[in-house]
């Protein structure tokens, strides 16, 4: 039978490393599929740039479209990242009837209605394994595995850049400018890493973990997102006292009729419960549905192997038929869909750690403690230490206060209300706790 022939765009990091497993997995493929894999065209910027993948200099082509419209190729890989012109080539392979395998999670956060829209009036399929969790199958998971469930919520670690970083604040005491230089080092983060310290990463992963999970066509403009960036090395050294560890997570509860609770933050995880133990660059995906309660992935959640593994994976399912099944029956970014109801803060109950840069004199501790009961949150514990030796007599110290339940928009306003107070260095410092 004839090769089935491959348009790839992007021969970066992950597109060199799926080129590579393409020409050494022939004999895999043909034992899976019956058919062998080439590489008919790759679209590159420089096509003069010196690259160590087995791929002739005469495939390369400057121009993405014509390559993803190519009429001698039957499937696209599109692994360039970003919106465009990674948008615009992607729609021009669906309609030249191509399948199209992507691991491009900012173009299916912000533009998955329209990709899969195009897909249903060509009849292909759009397989996106690797957009969430690298090498951690999730999606499969979620949309075939766990099909059968009512997911109530998820709690995730998406994003290896930031939990490579958290990891060696906590156990290394690094203040986050030496976590961060150290994963630059080790190539865990970009020589840019905004988009990965400052959530948005995470948020789009989020996005599109919410449509397979609750089926809500969520942008990422909907998710709250904080980041790390702003992570002060003593708020992780508190939370180890208290038993918790320090995660950025990706958090989405439906409320039933209060609606959907959508979340990107560093929060508090108990040490020793299985999101709190995922160190270093991996990643992980708690889900709780019904009937099947409980379950946890987890591993290489970015990088070329891993990456190239759930890529490569959604090139079989394609060739064979599966993801078309598959997406037939998700019915994925419906175009009719109405957008989700989004939990208000009122409805969204927690408890939380509080930081408060205070002075250091008597009645401190009442006058916070007034203010939190008048706004209806309790305290459940304090730590407050003696100020250091080589300490300014006249300069605050920390106090940190672990609440009970209270619901978040009661928590904003005594914050609000705390930081205005003489007694009190703004701003004070909230991170949920992930129960």
């Amino acid at each position: 039978m004839q090769p089935v022939a491959i348009g790839l765009l992007g021969l970066g990091t992950v597109g060199a490393e799926v080129a590579r497993r393409i020409e050494d997995r022939q004999g895999a493929f043909a034992r899976r599929i019956g058919r062998t894999v080439i590489v008919r065209k790759v679209a590159v910027r420089d096509p003069q740039k010196p690259r160590n993948v087995p791929i002739p200099a005469d495939r390369y082509i400057t121009d993405p479209i014509q390559v993803a419209t190519d009429p001698e190729t039957t499937l696209v890989i599109e692994l360039m990242g970003g919106i465009e012109p990674a948008r615009t080539a992607v729609l021009a392979a669906l309609e030249a009837g191509k399948d199209v395998v992507t691991a491009n999670k900012a173009l299916l956060a912000e533009h998955g209605a329209e990709i899969f829209a195009a897909a249903r009036r060509a009849g292909r399929s759009v397989a996106f394994e690797g957009a969430v969790g690298g090498g951690i199958p999730v999606i499969h998971a979620i949309s075939v595995g766990l099909a059968a469930n009512r997911f109530a919520a998820l709690a995730a670690i998406l994003n290896g850049t930031c939990n490579f970083i958290l990891s060696s604040m906590a156990r290394s005491g690094l203040s986050y400018a030496e976590a961060l230089r150290q994963a630059q080092e080790l190539g865990y983060a970009e020589a840019d890493p905004t988009l990965d310290v400052d959530g948005t990463d995470t948020s789009h992963k989020l996005a599109i973990l919410a449509q397979l999970a609750f089926g809500a066509s969520v942008t990422t403009d909907m998710i709250p997102r904080q980041g790390i960036d702003t992570l002060q090395s003593s708020d992780i050294q508190y939370a180890a006292e208290l038993g918790y560890t320090v995660k950025l997570l990706a958090v989405a509860r439906d409320h039933r009729d209060a609606g959907l609770e959508l979340r990107v933050a560093p929060r508090l995880v108990r040490r020793g419960s299985p999101l709190a133990e995922v160190s270093g660059p991996d990643n992980a995906i708690r889900t709780i549905g019904e009937p099947v309660g409980s379950n946890l992935m987890s591993g290489p959640g970015a990088g070329a192997g891993p990456t190239a593994s759930a890529v490569l994976a959604d090139v079989i399912d394609v060739i064979i038929g599966r993801a078309a099944l598959t997406a037939r029956s998700l019915d994925l970014w419906p175009a009719d869909a109405p957008a989700p109801r989004l939990c208000s803060p009122r409805d969204v109950r927690g408890r939380s750690y509080l930081r408060f840069m205070i002075a250091d004199r008597p009645g401190v501790l009442g006058t916070i403690a007034q203010v939190l009961g008048q706004h209806g949150v309790s305290i459940a514990s304090v730590i407050q230490h003696d100020p250091g030796e080589d300490d300014h007599p006249d300069a605050p110290v920390p106090l940190v206060i672990m609440t009970h339940p209270a619901s978040e928009a009661d928590l904003v306003a005594a914050l609000q209300a705390i930081d205005f107070l003489p007694i009190v260095t703004p701003p004070s410092i909230r991170l949920g706790v992930e129960d």
